[in-house]
């Protein structure tokens, strides 16, 4: 398994929220059968990598098939094949590790 953390922005001049549209990208996202999770700054998945790239063009040209002429999408894939790695996996270890605060 793969991991991939997306960010996809149509650039159409568009002033203001964003969330209709995050939320139709979401919607691709659940019938891929990839887990995923929602932060504040894209979504996090994580699949075999074929399927992530495939889920990349997908997500993309969503913004296109809601009329949008420019997209700008960013993304980073962390393909690990030495031992499996699952969502929430990097974020648990650094847990693991801090000493506990007030803040935990």
């Amino acid at each position: 398994m793969a991991l991939m953390d997306i960010a996809v922005l149509p650039l159409d001049g568009k002033e203001g929220s964003l969330s209709s549209f995050v939320a139709g990208l979401q919607e691709i996202l659940a019938r891929s059968g990839c887990s995923y999770r929602l932060h504040d700054m894209g979504t996090t998945v994580e699949g075999p990598v074929a399927l992530l790239f495939e889920l990349a063009r997908q997500l993309h040209d969503y913004s296109f098939s809601q009329g949008g002429k420019r997209v700008y999408t960013v993304m980073k894939i962390d393909d690990r094949r030495d031992r499996a790695v699952r969502l929430g996996d990097k974020t648990a270890s650094v847990k693991a590790k801090r000493a506990p605060t007030s803040e935990s």
